[in-house]
């Protein structure tokens, strides 16, 4: 119904006048961020800031390149561990300079770290949980000292969005500031048009890289949900996309086959439903598992992803993270991501949630047991996957309406943990340490009420942590395997959280304009707009094509 709605709106579309095609050289695109309207927010330090401002209008001081597998220095030229494992240095890249014209040094490294320090709802990687001291020393380098050896700082530190001390050492609340006309090293940092329908960010005049970035702006439309903005990309309005797309091949290649191409390989993060253990009975594991032998993932594949991904397995690793896969922990896990409503009952029924004579399951005190899905309005994959959830728990007599809620009104509640259940993505890593760092480790569990950057949850296991420790000093490879393969088998025991599918990672690009995207064909990097800081490779690579109209 939903592919013949669309396929239908689309027949609509094409009946209309043509709309206004942008300037030559002016990208259109969308990422993420569904909402209605826009909010002009370029505060590259907290989560709700306008794309592209963490990566693209601010930059960090290497990129990771998530397909090649391989680090890009970027704002650094290079970086080195020293006194075994306790400190580590970055050279600054000399000759860039801020859009306005002063120089990037170390100083503004130093400085954007010290404001995280200064204000911790600005630290979304908790890093000054294993930082001591960020310094620049006499040669230029800055220097990152650490309580103990903490072997994953890199990609934490080399990912960080970094802001001029010039222009925010003047800013009294950097929380609250949104930073509405950015100063900043990116690609894109000028701030041509913004409105609540639409806004446009143009070429940074003074960007260090030679001739880049090739094309002369980058225009993000505001769409209320993944439907209208798949309207404008099978419509050529959109020249870069990070959309699920229902029956891709049909509705968008087959328009225009010599223009009109996707990637959408399965590397994005894995997709979970997340149970807040703070709030019974989600605490008791019996019941997290049980909860998982209620969904149909193959039901989810199908009908809310289109079969363009698989079910996840028992230890919530995406193919990203293949080569460390331990099958012992897949076979394990499978007691509880099978679909089986008859052990899920009896689980339930272990736990004390038993079933009264209306067929509700009741909490110990007599109350039916409910348990709303948070989900994001307008995220179509996502909303049909919580409908298949709630009819699963609905028979197994847990009452779970999907709630929608807008973006930033659903992140907000996760961060607090107001929420019951709730549909939402994971953060990834160079390795799963990270991965599941956000899942389970005691460290990043946050109060309630108080922000967390991840771990929404809220769940800290005392059996992971020894393996965590181990994980954030060890430098060999051997050991490394062997304690990633362990937290699998953490985490399939303990069921954190309850995963569905790894999601991909969506991309869809129209040539007629524009060319350079980054494809299965040639994978040089991820095609993605989501897949930050991966997004400042292809911004900085694509080019105006010139027979272009």
């Amino acid at each position: 119904m939903r592919r013949l709605l669309l396929a239908a709106a689309v027949g609509t579309l094409a009946c209309q006048p043509p709309r206004a095609e942008p300037p030559r050289g002016v990208l259109t695109l969308t990422a993420s961020q569904s909402q209605a309207t826009w909010i002009r927010n370029f505060n590259p330090l907290m989560p709700g800031s306008r794309w592209p401002s963490a990566a693209g209008i601010y930059e960090p001081l290497a990129v990771y390149n998530s397909v090649a597998g391989a680090w890009v220095p970027w704002l650094a030229t290079a970086w080195a561990w020293r006194d075994e494992g306790l400190t580590l240095t970055f050279t600054p890249r000399a000759g860039v300079t801020w859009s306005d014209g002063a120089p990037f040094s170390a100083d503004d490294v130093v400085f954007t770290f010290e404001l995280l320090r200064r204000f911790p709802a600005l630290d979304q990687k908790s890093v000054w949980s294993f930082l001591e001291t960020v310094q620049r020393d006499d040669s230029g380098e800055v220097r990152f000292r650490f309580k103990r050896p903490y072997v994953p700082a890199l990609a934490w530190i080399a990912h960080q969005p970094i802001v001029p001390k010039h222009a925010w050492s003047s800013v009294e609340d950097p929380v609250a500031f949104t930073n509405p006309t950015p100063i900043a090293t990116g690609p894109f940092t000028e701030v041509r048009l913004f409105q609540n329908q639409v806004y446009e960010l143009g070429k940074n005049p003074r960007y260090w890289q030679p001739g880049k970035p090739a094309i002369e702006a980058i225009r993000l439309p505001a769409f209320p949900g993944n439907d209208q903005a798949n309207l404008a990309l099978v419509d050529g309005e959109l020249d870069w996309a990070a959309n699920y797309v229902p029956a891709v091949e049909r509705v968008f290649v087959r328009k225009d086959p010599t223009h009109h191409h996707y990637w959408f390989p399965a590397l994005g993060s894995t997709v979970f439903l997340y149970a807040n253990t703070t709030r019974a009975p989600f605490g008791d594991v019996k019941v997290r598992k049980a909860l998982s032998l209620a969904i149909d993932r193959s039901l989810i594949v199908d009908v809310a992803m289109s079969r363009y991904t698989t079910a996840s397995d028992g230890t919530a690793l995406s193919a990203a993270y293949d080569a460390w896969r331990d099958q012992a922990a897949v076979t394990k896990g499978a007691a509880w991501m099978r679909f089986d409503a008859v052990e899920a009952a009896r689980l339930l029924d272990e736990a004390g949630l038993t079933r009264n004579e209306k067929g509700q399951r009741v909490l110990p005190d007599g109350r039916p047991l409910s348990a709303p899905i948070a989900v994001v309005n307008g995220w179509s994959d996502w909303v049909r996957a919580a409908q298949v959830i709630s009819r699963g728990f609905k028979k197994l007599g847990v009452d779970a309406p999907v709630r929608l809620f807008d973006e930033g009104t659903w992140f907000q509640r996760l961060q607090r943990g107001e929420f019951d259940l709730a549909v939402g993505w994971s953060i990834e890593g160079v390795a799963p340490y990270e991965f599941y760092r956000w899942l389970m480790s005691p460290q990043t569990v946050q109060p309630l009420g108080s922000p967390a950057p991840g771990n929404w949850h809220r769940y800290g296991s005392e059996a992971a942590a020894p393996l965590f420790a181990e994980l954030e000093r060890t430098t060999d490879a051997a050991r490394e395997k062997e304690l990633e393969a362990a937290l699998q088998h953490v985490f399939v025991d303990e069921a954190p959280a309850i995963p569905l599918f790894p999601n991909p990672s969506w991309g869809e690009f129209n040539t007629r304009r524009f060319e350079g995207f980054p494809d299965a064909k040639n994978p040089w990097a991820a095609l993605s707009p989501n897949k930050m800081p991966d997004a400042l490779l292809v911004l900085t690579a694509v080019k105006t094509r010139a027979e272009a109209p």
